[in-house]
C-alpha cells in the first residue's frame, strides 16, 4: 500500500484528493513536524516508513546527496511545475 508523508508546503487539496481516493497519506502538521528543516524532515518520513511528498525542489539535492552517500530513504516524491510545451512566444523550462 501506498502511503505518503506531505511536506507542510504541498496544497492540502491534493491531500484532501488522495484520501479521497484512498491514499493512506499523513501531513506533516498532524505530525507534529511541520517546522523540520528538509534534512529531518525526509528522516522523519523514513522513520515512519513513508514516501515524502513535496514540491520543494532542495529535496530533490538532499535526496541525490543521501543516495550518494549511501544512506537509504523511503522514497520522495514531488510536486514541480515543469511545462514540456510552450506558448508562441515563450520558452518551454
Amino acid at each position: 500500500m501506498l502511503t505518503l508523508f506531505m511536506d507542510h508546503h504541498v496544497p492540502f487539496a491534493i491531500t484532501a484528493g488522495l484520501r479521497k481516493r484512498g491514499v493512506d497519506v499523513r501531513t506533516a502538521e498532524e505530525d507534529g513536524s511541520a517546522t523540520l528543516e528538509d534534512d529531518p524532515l525526509l528522516a522523519r518520513a523514513t522513520s515512519l516508513g513513508r514516501i515524502l511528498f513535496s514540491q520543494d525542489e532542495d529535496l530533490l539535492v538532499i535526496a541525490h546527496q543521501w543516495l550518494q552517500s549511501g544512506r537509504e530513504f523511503a522514497g520522495l516524491t514531488d510536486l514541480l511545475y515543469r511545462p514540456v510545451f510552450s506558448w508562441p512566444g515563450q520558452k518551454a523550462f
